[in-house]
């Protein structure tokens, strides 16, 4: 508990003038906590033993002070804490999509989206719970039986001790509580990641189910895990559920010993009814704030666990390290020097060299699993070279800003990605809209006439993943977008597989006056796509086994006449 306080101290110290006020909240709680029972002497003694006439009035007045007093104290203190929550976990949520968006591809590739999405909804969460409600309540109880014990101990020393002695009794099984409910609660917050991993499956595959009739299917498996969820929250509700019992006989104890013996008192004229009455008053409020933060104590296991998964991500560092150059101008060459890549164990490219200069037309075919993707990966800097070495603009790509480098580069892939925001926001993606710029774009990748006839034409805002518009109108889309970017370098995956032969032959025309000047890479499984590039590269467990132009590859190429005649 104290490593997870050190690693929130940088961000609860900025809120010190809410602190402040949140301690007055809390003082005017706890001393009018303290006061309730400082009252009841003169209550008892003054007003009904005594019968003293203003005491009628006075002790009425007194306990409707010390009530606002306490209910202004407890405003205070939830609002303002409230505030220092919300606004904490608010930064932390930022801060955590921040670092999970520029670790690297390895990271999100080995982490399921529903297991990211969890710790930055459900993790998140709990941690505000915390803050938000725990940690005031926490400090509250923690002083007011602070002040009340010292409250009973000046009344009476010796009862004191009796009342109290009981409470080390409690704390060895209180310990073993709050272990076993912080494993609990790591496996409760990694079930939740599977629960909603199975949700996003479902999401993204509604079409894919609902066209095989696997209904029945999803719910079985969702319910298996929904229901393994369950069981794990009743065994935190079990385990948290058993302090309150404990204390409660502790307490009762400590309470029967305090009876019997103050009574002894009463009865041989060493202490007045009205003294009784305070201390049993006093030891009995005593008893609710230790049993309250004995039993956030257990709750506090579960945000130190989701504290601990959210630091995990904060705390991690990218594997591709940022260099110090920002890369000026446009990307006029691009070379692979005997370059080699695995991803664990499994090797993707094994010792590919290449030259690419600017104007060139290239092409990356092969059959799949070939390393045609993985060679654009390395340009992107998704990966670093496992060996060998990668240059642009003749140095190493590892010397480049990251950022400066896709600047660079406009990339459209086969899997089309279709933002919840308007067309044209869509088409200038991460750039200054210019809606100039967007119609020309969008006139250049056969899609204006289709984007001007919707609604409210190129401000029209698309569903999510781009449902409103057909599978041809998105990558038609996701084209018109890297051409907009005007980047140097082009990286076409697949850009055409999703349009008839018509559209494509008119994109194709277009991309001609727009490519001359850039570095175009092409990944294509269809071949008549690639037969006018100036060079092709045919890609063979990790290796380029052949390189030529269409014409030299049919003639000479084995490999590849066996893939063109698998299109045709």
């Amino acid at each position: 508990m104290k490593r997870t306080f050190k690693r929130y101290w940088p961000y609860l110290k900025s809120y010190k003038i809410y602190y402040c006020i949140v301690f007055i909240g809390i003082s005017l709680t706890v001393l009018s906590t303290v006061a309730t029972a400082q009252i009841m002497q003169p209550l008892m003694d003054k007003m009904f033993i005594e019968k003293d006439p203003k005491m009628l009035y006075l002790i009425p007045l007194m306990m409707i002070g010390i009530y606002v007093a306490k209910s202004v104290g407890r405003y205070l203190q939830s609002v303002y804490m409230n505030h220092i929550g919300l606004s904490m976990v608010t930064r932390l949520r930022s801060m955590l999509l921040d670092r999970m968006l520029h670790l690297d591809m390895a990271f999100l590739h080995a982490n399921r989206s529903g297991d990211l999405i969890s710790r930055i909804t459900n993790d998140i969460n709990r941690v505000q719970y915390f803050v938000s409600n725990m940690l005031p309540e926490l400090v509250r109880e923690s002083f007011t039986a602070i002040g009340l014990v010292a409250y009973v101990i000046y009344l009476s020393p010796t009862l004191a001790f009796y009342a109290l002695v009981v409470m080390p009794l409690a704390i060895y099984p209180l310990v073993l509580i709050a272990k076993r409910l912080k494993r609990l609660s790591h496996r409760s917050q990694e079930k939740n990641a599977d629960v909603v991993t199975r949700l996003t499956e479902v999401f993204n595959n509604a079409e894919i189910i609902k066209a095989n009739g696997t209904e029945s299917y999803e719910m079985e498996r969702f319910d298996a895990e929904n229901n393994h969820f369950f069981k794990l929250n009743m065994k935190a509700v079990y385990t948290n559920e058993l302090v309150s019992p404990i204390l409660e006989v502790i307490a009762a104890t400590g309470l029967a010993a305090v009876i019997y013996i103050a009574g002894k008192h009463v009865y041989d004229n060493q202490m007045t009814v009205g003294e009784f009455t305070a201390f049993l008053t006093a030891v009995g409020l005593t008893f609710q704030p230790l049993r309250r933060v004995s039993s956030i104590y257990g709750k506090i296991q579960d945000a130190i666990a989701a504290s601990e998964r959210i630091f995990e991500v904060l705390d991690r560092q990218s594997a591709i390290k940022e260099g110090d150059l920002k890369l000026e101008g446009a990307i006029d060459s691009v070379e692979f020097d005997h370059v080699s890549l695995y991803y664990g164990e499994k090797r993707a490219l094994d010792n590919v060299s290449m030259v690419i200069r600017s104007g060139e037309k290239i092409a990356l075919v092969g059959d799949s699993g070939g390393g045609k993707s993985s060679l654009v990966n390395l340009l992107l800097r998704f990966y670093d070279p496992t060996s060998g070495t990668l240059l642009v603009n003749g140095r190493d790509v590892r010397s480049y800003e990251h950022r400066s480098l896709l600047d660079k580069m406009a990339v459209v892939s086969q899997r089309v990605y279709i933002m919840q925001d308007s067309l044209a926001e869509n088409v200038a993606y991460g750039l200054k809209l210019d809606e100039a710029r967007v119609v020309e774009a969008l006139k250049l990748a056969d899609a204006y006439d289709f984007a001007a006839a919707l609604p409210e034409g190129v401000h029209t805002v698309m569903d999510e993943a781009g449902a409103n518009l057909s599978g041809g109108q998105r990558q038609r889309i996701a084209i018109a977008r890297a051409i907009y970017k005007n980047a140097s370098v082009l990286i076409l995956d697949e850009a055409t597989s999703a349009l008839d032969n018509e559209s494509e032959a008119r994109i194709q025309r277009a991309l001609e006056g727009y490519t001359k000047d850039k570095i175009t890479i092409m990944i294509a499984h269809r071949l008549s796509t690639v037969e006018h590039a100036d060079r092709l590269y045919f890609f063979k467990a990790g290796r380029i086994t052949e390189t030529g132009t269409f014409v030299e590859l049919m003639e000479a190429s084995e490999d590849f006449r066996r893939l063109a005649g698998k299109e045709g």
